[in-house]
């Protein structure tokens, strides 16, 4: 069987190979790409988009072939792209599956793959098109169409923001309307899915996170007691402004609680080229911390790599995840399989991975006075943590099963593959 893959980012093995750093995100591509290479009969070759380069740039793993391309960033690109093309052609694979859809080599892809006839699946991560709708999340309108010098020069104020996820929004649906099948995870993506191409064929399978993630335990004699772990924050969907509001209240029963956010400190001043860089959003959050006096109960990590990520989340007494939208967040179930005790906003598919009150804590998105009262309800009780990390644990195992996950996907690819057989072994009786 011959797969392409098409996906946003290089993987550590493609980055390596063009003597670049692995980039510290998408990671849980990793383990499902090499555990389905490795599959007897399965020919893998995974296209990526890469900045600075006008043609392919072939590279040869040990079990995968990566193709770079340029960036898509045309109208003329998208509706007729002769690099993919020319890749799919010289591949003449059995399917092709998309990974995303917010981006325009997705559509690329499908308008290639339907010009050959190729079969494609597109898997679900995030959808902008309805991402969009959530990108204010309660913030005031001086932050919403505030400005900052690099919101200016950047376009990325939270407005500008929103605007971006709509046009983005645009190409994700006809993406999803020019394919036949779809994966999801969620009772969430096959809502959204399904009201946008009623006619497509929905897949379920779940997700492969990294594989450090497997190896290890949360044990509560090992952790900093009254921390709290933020994996993103950069940006108003991850939610950052509803934990600081929470945190007013958690710090009145608990002073020596500490958050840590990993990712970049949006609120960093400390010379006049930070404050130039700050972002209307980023003087938001800073001026928060300030008016509830949370300088010494707040710590920005920067960017943490697969293993320190895993080691910040075995430090923890509690992840949070706060966003004002998500589908099912990667970082949700590294926190889960880890055992490491959860509390997470419910919004999307989230209530779909963590059963409330037995695995973790699920509360209303827009009210932190029910993230405070669940912070605090996990810091009174020791027993309580151990109890819902085990039953965490077990949930996750099952959710994010290796072997399981691989096994469904090739049965989703056999199955289309023989499907579009029948149909074509039909139309030739008829």
């Amino acid at each position: 069987m011959k797969v392409i893959w098409m996906i946003n980012i290089p993987l550590p093995e493609a980055s390596l190979l063009m003597n670049e750093s692995p980039l510290p995100i998408g990671g849980w591509l990793i383990n499902a790409s090499q555990d389905l290479a490795a599959k007897a009969g399965c020919d893998l070759h995974i296209i990526f988009p890469q900045k600075g380069i006008k043609e392919t740039l072939k590279l040869e793993g040990s079990l995968i072939k990566y193709y770079a391309i340029s960036l898509v960033n045309t109208k003329k690109m998208i509706d007729n792209n002769s690099q993919l093309d020319e890749i799919v052609a010289d591949i003449n694979p059995d399917i092709i599956h998309i990974y995303g859809t917010e981006m325009n080599h997705s559509l690329a892809m499908i308008n290639v793959a339907n010009k050959r006839n190729i079969n494609t699946v597109i898997s679900i991560q995030g959808l902008v098109s309805i991402y969009e709708k959530h990108m204010y999340a309660n913030l005031p309108n001086r932050v919403i169409f505030g400005n900052t010098i690099r919101n200016i020069l950047n376009r990325d104020s939270v407005r500008q923001l929103r605007k971006k996820f709509i046009y983005r929004g645009k190409n994700e649906i006809k993406a999803l309307k020019g394919t036949e099948n779809i994966i999801g995870r969620t009772s969430w993506d096959r809502a959204c899915t399904s009201q946008i191409n009623p006619m497509a064929r929905y897949h379920f399978c779940n997700e492969t996170l990294r594989e450090s993630f497997y190896q290890y335990e949360w044990k509560y004699n090992q952790i900093e007691e009254f921390s709290i772990f933020l994996s993103q924050a950069d940006y108003p969907i991850k939610g950052l402004h509803y934990v600081i509001e929470a945190m007013c209240y958690v710090v009145k029963q608990f002073p020596q609680t500490k958050l840590y956010i990993s990712g970049k400190n949006i609120t960093k001043a400390d010379t006049l080229k930070d404050k130039l860089l700050m972002t209307a959003y980023g003087k938001y959050i800073s001026k928060l911390i300030k008016n509830y006096k949370l300088e010494n109960n707040i710590t920005f990590l920067g960017y943490l790599d697969e293993k320190e990520m895993c080691e910040r989340y075995l430090k923890s007494n509690l992840f949070i995840c706060p966003s004002s939208i998500e589908n099912s967040p990667n970082s949700l179930g590294e926190a889960m399989i880890l055992g490491v005790p959860c509390i997470a906003s419910n919004v999307g598919g989230v209530m779909d991975m963590m059963q409330h009150k037995e695995e973790g804590f699920i509360y209303q998105g827009d009210a932190p006075y029910m993230l405070a009262y669940y912070i605090c309800e996990v810091f009174k009780d020791k027993d309580m943590q151990v109890r819902i990390s085990e039953k965490a644990k077990k949930h996750a195992r099952d959710t994010h099963n290796k072997t399981k996950n691989t096994n469904r996907l090739i049965e989703i690819y056999t199955e289309i593959i023989e499907d579009k057989y029948q149909n074509c072994k039909e139309e030739v009786v008829k």
